[in-house]
């Protein structure tokens, strides 16, 4: 029973340090007179994505690998399934931005790229993992990526969907002159980091009062609850029928994961896959690669028999997971 709220307790203050941080990050930069648009498109997806990041690289040093492994490919396959089914239900998604079509095929190069490195082991009769060397790659990737989402950003004319729906996010800043922001940014790191040193606690010691591998709980109880950001927001520009700022949120969310998150855990520890691992990496795929066809071909729509296709496929995926350790 402590374990379980020590586990709650450090994710709770996760998401609460993110949002910190997000939001005096936010305030520091309107300071600057960066513009609203480059903090928006910043934090949506980005900075949201700050938990797992701590999550990981303290996994990572501390030893707990599968936790680390669980919890950023857990929270990819939710995202894609959990929060975009969901999303979908409450509204159906279109996507009219250029920004967010552009983005979806790089999600499914990185993705694929991530699990071609993790199977370069088994192919050369060595143990999976991701290494040093393979998040240097992963890391390369994200300044390729960098640099062409600001190329399309340059070129993107302001009437494009994204960029004005982006200007509704709840943490983006309005005012440039609040003396709490930089309180903020330093309150929302310590919460981060001493939400993390909980989670990873709680979570390592939950997983061996269950007798469950700590894969299990980084996948379905430390991701979705690092995901609830991405959740809420998603649902938030559903609601509101913005479907390009629902979608953008979670390949954001996800590109991040990918080649920034799982790379700065590899850096620290080389990443060991565990077991049923290279399922979990196969199933993130499928995922990404469904979402091709679906907003590529006709009319780039998600509707919501889709979006409950999605909820019915993670939670059979979850019950096959979890049946086989």
């Amino acid at each position: 029973m402590l374990t379980a709220t020590t586990l709650s307790l450090g994710i709770a203050m996760l998401l609460c340090g993110g949002a910190l941080l997000v939001r005096g990050a936010s305030e520091v930069a309107a300071s600057l007179n960066v513009s609203p648009l480059v903090i928006g498109l910043t934090v949506v997806g980005f900075g949201t994505s700050a938990p797992e990041l701590v999550i990981n690289i303290l996994g990572a040093a501390t030893g707990a690998t599968d936790l680390a492994f669980g919890n950023v490919i857990g929270s990819n396959i939710s995202n894609l399934a959990l929060v975009l089914g969901t999303a979908a239900l409450i509204a159906p998604i279109t996507i009219q931005s250029q920004l967010v079509r552009r983005e979806i095929p790089l999600l499914l190069l990185a993705t694929t790229i991530a699990g071609v490195l993790a199977l370069d082991g088994p192919l050369e009769q060595r143990v999976a993992m991701i290494g040093r060397s393979d998040s240097v790659v992963l890391v390369l990737l994200f300044c390729v990526f960098v640099y062409i989402v600001v190329l399309d950003f340059i070129r993107a004319q302001q009437a494009d969907p994204l960029l004005v729906e982006v200007e509704h996010y709840p943490l983006l800043s309005r005012e440039k002159t609040d003396p709490f922001r930089w309180p903020m940014v330093i309150g929302g790191c310590a919460l981060l980091f001493l939400g993390g040193k909980l989670t990873i606690d709680g979570g390592v010691e939950l997983a061996g009062g269950l007798g469950v591998p700590a894969t299990i709980i980084g996948l379905y109880v430390v991701a979705v609850g690092t995901s609830l950001p991405e959740l809420v927001t998603s649902i938030m520009a559903a609601a509101k029928k913005e479907p390009d700022l629902a979608l953008g949120n979670i390949v954001g969310s996800n590109l991040f994961n990918t080649l920034v998150v799982l790379p700065a855990s590899g850096l620290v520890q080389p990443i060991l896959i565990p077991d049923g691992g290279i399922f979990d990496i196969a199933v993130s795929w499928v995922l990404v690669a469904f979402l091709v066809p679906v907003f590529f071909i006709g009319r780039a729509r998600l509707g919501r028999p889709v979006g409950g296709a999605l909820l019915l496929g993670y939670a059979v995926y979850a019950a096959l997971r979890i049946a086989g350790g």
